[in-house]
């Protein structure tokens, strides 16, 4: 038997008794119109719309999609809505379960269908980077020849997850993180829907912007977690879900802060403050607050990218890089996994040596060219490759510093106004050291007069 999205026996149960499924279940979307999010794929003439048979593609059909984006994020409900809507053949299968043997008796079938009924087949196949190489070359003949249109899912990179032959026969489709009000209007219907809590409670202010942070912008997430914190009430005899009765039910305290307010900035301060201060566990706990409260994970990485140059600078040299790197990888997987990443790059800043030079020496610099200290560069510093340089006495007596034994030559750099000035006052904490004793070493050479 061909697997199916939702098989008949699911649906006819869910029909008699619809509090048999989880409420996530129950508020799926019935039309693209209904579909939470994601505007940017649902506007007319977009590859869905056309799954769905909205417009007339002729001989330019609907071409195969891939579906990227974080969980909760729609990609199953997508899917589901296509199959729904949808007068074509609609067949599911999951990379966890599928192999070859079941991919090839599904375009067998796509086939059949085809040639007997003239009835073409959509193929929804969630989580495709987890099929093999081998797994995902069976299924380019299909693609390619559109015996079945491909819906495949992935929270994966499908440049790494997905192999090229497949992704150029397809057409890419990034999901984005639901907002929180998205995910705000999802609560609300499912609250007051006849399919869902059909008005039995209601969330206070406070309950739903926990279950906001909760949901982390995963919509189903959201639903679960409002399910059991409306039975949890209700058991109780209450109509109301108070922010107690989400906590116990979900068991996870709620997080004093604002994301828009003063707990945002005073939190990131406390951060990077402890950072700054060499306390790790303090920082971890902020740290924590800010992820527990639902904060942006860009926005840590951004501070702690600052952080790196601020307060740690060339005490050690590899502290920038680890925090870009933090920054990069937290916007390839996003949360929860982020919180691992944020959490390395955190420790090795508070533990590293810390040096402010590099912040002082351009704030410095930056005050000399407000007043006015600035003047014209110095003559043999100037561009000589240009017709009637040398007439104009620019790079004459320049001295080139690789062509002298030690790699430094004893000319001017700054401009007259300048020429003694010193802005880079190095530590001697870590690493810096080294610069420590280069600075000195060059200014020597330099001919510089201590200013």
């Amino acid at each position: 038997m061909e697997p199916d999205l939702f098989t008949a026996a699911a649906e006819e149960r869910q029909e008699k008794d619809p509090a048999a499924s989880p409420l996530a279940v129950r508020m799926r979307p019935r039309t693209l119109d209904e579909v939470v999010g994601q505007q940017h794929l649902l506007k007319p003439g977009s590859p869905l719309r056309r799954l769905v048979g909205e417009g007339n593609g002729g001989p330019a059909g609907p071409s195969s999609v891939i579906l990227w984006g974080p969980p909760g994020t729609g990609k199953t409900t997508l899917a589901y809505v296509v199959s729904k809507a949808t007068d074509k053949r609609f067949v599911e299968l999951s990379a966890i379960t599928a192999g070859v043997k079941e991919v090839r008796a599904v375009i067998d079938g796509a086939r059949r269908a085809t040639g007997g009924f003239g009835k073409e087949t959509v193929l929804f196949l969630d989580e495709i980077h987890r099929f093999s190489k081998a797994q995902q070359d069976s299924l380019l003949p299909a693609v390619e020849n559109r015996w079945v249109t491909l819906i495949a899912a992935t929270t994966e990179n499908p440049y790494f997850s997905v192999i090229s032959p497949l992704l150029s026969r397809s057409l890419l489709l990034t999901l984005e993180p639901l907002t929180d009000d998205d995910v705000r209007g999802l609560l609300r219907r499912a609250l007051s829907d006849e399919r869902g809590l059909k008005g039995a409670v209601t969330l206070p202010e406070d309950t739903e912007e926990h279950l906001l942070r909760i949901a982390g912008g995963d919509a189903r997430r959201a639903l679960t977690a409002l399910e059991a914190a409306a039975g949890a009430a209700l058991d109780q005899g209450e109509r109301e879900i108070s922010l107690r009765t989400l906590e116990q039910t979900v068991d996870r305290a709620a997080v004093k802060y604002d994301r828009d307010g003063d707990q945002h900035y005073d939190v990131a301060s406390a951060l990077i403050k402890s950072i700054r201060g060499s306390d790790v566990d303090a920082a971890l706990h902020y740290l924590a607050r800010m992820i527990e409260a639902g904060e942006d994970p860009r926005f840590i990485a951004r501070r702690l990218m600052i952080s790196a140059s601020e307060d740690i600078g060339l005490a050690d040299p590899n502290a920038l890089p680890i925090a870009v790197a933090a920054a990069q990888a937290v916007a390839m997987i996003g949360f929860p996994e982020a919180a691992l990443t944020l959490s390395h790059a955190t420790i090795a800043l508070a533990l590293a040596p810390k040096s402010n030079s590099a912040t002082t020496a351009i704030g410095a610099a930056m005050e000399d060219v407000r007043k006015g200290l600035a003047g014209p560069v110095p003559p043999h510093l100037r561009d000589g490759h240009y017709k009637g340089a040398a007439k104009l006495g620019h790079a004459q007596g320049y001295v080139y510093p690789h062509d002298l034994p030690e790699g430094i030559a004893q000319q001017q750099y700054a401009p007259d106004a300048l020429k003694d000035r010193e802005y880079y006052t190095p530590s001697r904490h870590g690493a810096e050291a080294r610069y420590a004793d280069a600075v000195e070493w060059t200014r020597k050479h330099l001919g510089r007069k201590r200013s």
